[in-house]
């Protein structure tokens, strides 16, 4: 079987030391380690964008980042984004104000790549936007809610 290694890791601000074979990926430890199911496998090839977390405040495709390549850094996900009262953030209240979600498959790789978005661009226009979201699909949708509620996001909060 492969070697495994003890990684440290913050994942949702809480500190984690993981023993992880060194092929896993970082979806995989989330999901099946840690129990943060909320990150969602699609393509498992890193193009559909579901399992979207940030990976030291960026966006990352879980599937293909090995776990062992997030030893030391900081990962958040959906479970740990909403906001400091246990509620809902500013971003996942608009995803919600603007019916942005169906099935519900990608919403939580949406909402963290927006919440990265906002984060460096507070205020981005259409095409920062649709290129922000660009690399996570979504079948039910059609996008047009999901950019209102990134507006709406980005008008509402001031990116927080």
């Amino acid at each position: 079987m492969g070697s495994r290694h003890e990684i440290e890791i913050v994942v949702n601000g809480e500190p984690r030391r993981c023993g992880t074979a060194a092929r896993t990926s970082l979806a995989d430890l989330l999901r099946d380690t840690l129990g943060l199911t909320g990150t969602h496998l699609g393509c498992e090839h890193g193009v559909c964008g579901a399992c979207t977390v940030l990976l030291d405040g960026e966006p990352v495709r879980s599937c293909i980042v090995l776990a062992v390549q997030a030893d030391g850094h900081a990962v958040t996900t959906i479970e740990g984004a909403g906001g400091p009262d246990g509620g809902l953030s500013p971003v996942q209240e608009a995803f919600c104000d603007a019916h942005a979600s169906q099935c519900g498959y990608c919403t939580s790789g949406m909402v963290l790549a927006t919440q990265a978005l906002l984060e460096e661009r507070p205020r981005p226009t259409r095409a920062e936007i649709d290129e922000a979201l660009g690399g996570n699909i979504c079948r039910c949708t059609g996008y047009v809610q999901i950019r209102e509620a990134v507006e709406r996001a980005a008008e509402g909060s001031g990116a927080r």
